[in-house]
C-alpha cells in the first residue's frame, strides 16, 4: 500500500499546494525545489518557505503535487506524477447512507476548492484526475467552476466524477453542453431496477426517481457517463434485468462498470450479509454481460481477480483498483496476466485472497 499522506513540518502559517522539483528547470513559482536529502526524506524550498518531508526518499516524490498542512504537520501526496489512479477528495459530506459505503460521510464540510483548484493547474501533462467525495456534487457549482478554469488553462488534463447523478437540474444542460465538458466523464451509481430496493440499498427514499431525472438532463447535454453497479447478494438476482434496462433505455452510456464489494467501510461489519462471492456462482453476472454486450453496451468487470473469473469473461476484468491500495496475494507472483488483473483491495481478508487465488 502506497501511504498518501506523510508527516512533515513547513514554516507556513496556512496549507499551501506545491510541486516538488527535484532541480529548479522548468521552475514554477508553486514549485519548492530540494534542498537537501536522503533514504529517509528530503527539505524543499520554495515561495511558501521550507518543507521538510519525513519517511520517503525524495526521487519518489519528484513532479508530485502535494497538499502542506502545516498546523497538522503532514502532506497530502494529491497528484503523483507516474499513477494514473489520481483522485481529489472534495467533500466527505454526501446526502446518501448506502449500505455498503468504502468511505462513511461525515457531516462537516472543509472547503478546500481553491487549494484543489491549483493542484489541477500544477498537474502533470495529459493527466486523468478522478473527484470523489462524499457527494461532489452537493458543492455543484463550486465542482463545476473548478473544473471550468482548469479545463480552460489546461487543454491536457480531463476529469472523472463520481457522484449519484441526483443534483442536476435542467437549468445545468447548457453548462454541461459546453465542449470542454468532453473531457469530463461522470461515474454514476445503478443498483437495481427497482426502485425500492436502489433506494434500500442507497439508504434514500426517493433516490431512483432523482437518479433516472438527473441522467436524462446529463444525456440531453451529451454528457459522458460510466454506470457503476455493485454486486451484492440483494442485487446479484436482478442484474440480467438491469443489463435490460442499461441496454434500452441508457444505450447513451459510455461504459458499464460492473463492481465487486470493497472490503472496508460500512461492509466490513456486513460482509456475510452482503459479499457475493461470484467464483462458485458466476451465472448472473454473466446473463447481464451477454445481454449488455449483445446490445452495444461496453459492459466491464471492476475489483474481480482475472482467475476469478470463467475465460470467457476473463478479458473484461481489467486492472481497477488504485495503485496506492492494490494488493496481491503471494501465490499471485507467478500468474502471467497479474499485469492486467485488478489484483485485491488492501484491506481484503489476507486469508480469503489467498484461498481465492488460481494462478493463471
Amino acid at each position: 500500500m502506497i501511504e498518501l499522506i506523510r508527516p512533515a513540518t513547513a514554516d507556513a502559517e496556512r496549507p499551501y499546494v506545491t510541486r516538488l522539483r527535484s532541480t529548479a528547470s522548468s521552475f514554477d513559482p508553486h514549485d519548492a525545489v530540494l534542498v537537501d536529502g536522503d533514504a529517509e526524506g528530503g527539505l524543499f524550498s520554495g515561495a511558501f518557505g521550507i518543507v521538510a518531508i519525513e519517511g520517503i526518499p525524495p526521487g519518489q516524490l519528484e513532479g508530485e503535487v502535494v497538499l502542506v498542512d502545516p498546523a497538522r504537520r503532514r502532506i497530502e501526496r494529491l497528484l503523483r506524477a507516474e499513477s494514473t489512479t489520481n483522485t481529489l477528495l472534495v467533500t466527505e459530506r454526501c446526502d446518501q447512507l448506502c449500505v455498503m459505503c468504502s468511505q462513511p460521510p461525515k457531516k462537516t464540510h472543509i472547503d478546500r476548492f481553491d487549494l484543489l483548484e491549483r493542484a489541477c493547474l500544477l498537474a502533470p501533462e495529459g493527466m486523468l484526475i478522478g473527484i470523489s467525495g462524499g457527494e461532489p456534487t452537493l458543492y455543484k457549482e463550486r465542482l463545476l467552476t473548478l473544473m471550468e478554469r482548469t479545463l480552460s488553462i489546461r487543454a491536457d488534463l480531463s476529469f472523472h466524477v463520481l457522484t449519484n447523478g441526483q443534483h442536476f437540474t435542467a437549468a445545468d444542460i447548457q453548462r454541461l453542453g459546453a465542449p470542454d465538458y468532453r473531457r469530463v466523464s461522470w461515474g454514476i451509481p445503478l443498483y437495481s431496477t427497482e426502485p425500492a430496493l436502489h433506494d434500500l440499498l442507497v439508504g434514500k427514499d426517493g433516490a431512483f426517481a432523482q437518479l433516472e431525472e438527473g441522467l436524462s438532463y446529463l444525456a440531453i447535454a451529451g454528457a459522458r457517463i460510466e454506470l457503476r453497479t455493485v454486486v451484492m447478494n440483494d442485487n446479484v438476482g436482478g442484474l440480467p434485468a438491469l443489463a435490460g434496462y442499461v441496454s434500452s433505455r441508457l444505450r447513451f452510456v459510455e461504459a458499464w462498470s460492473i463492481m465487486q464489494l470493497e472490503h472496508v467501510g460500512f461492509a466490513k461489519n456486513r460482509w456475510p450479509a452482503l459479499f457475493f462471492d461470484h467464483s462458485g456462482r458466476f451465472g448472473p453476472i454473466a446473463e447481464a454481460l451477454d445481454r449488455a454486450l449483445l446490445h452495444g453496451v461496453r459492459a466491464q468487470l471492476f475489483n474481480f481477480p482475472r482467475c476469478t473469473v470463467p475465460a470467457a469473461y476473463r478479458s473484461l476484468a481489467i486492472a481497477s483498483i488504485s495503485d496506492w491500495k492494490r494488493k496481491f496475494a503471494p501465490a499471485c507472483s507467478d500468474c502471467r496476466e497479474q499485469t492486467k488483473c485488478s489484483g485485491f483491495f488492501e484491506w481484503h481478508p489476507d486469508e480469503e485472497a489467498r484461498v481465492t487465488v488460481r494462478p493463471l
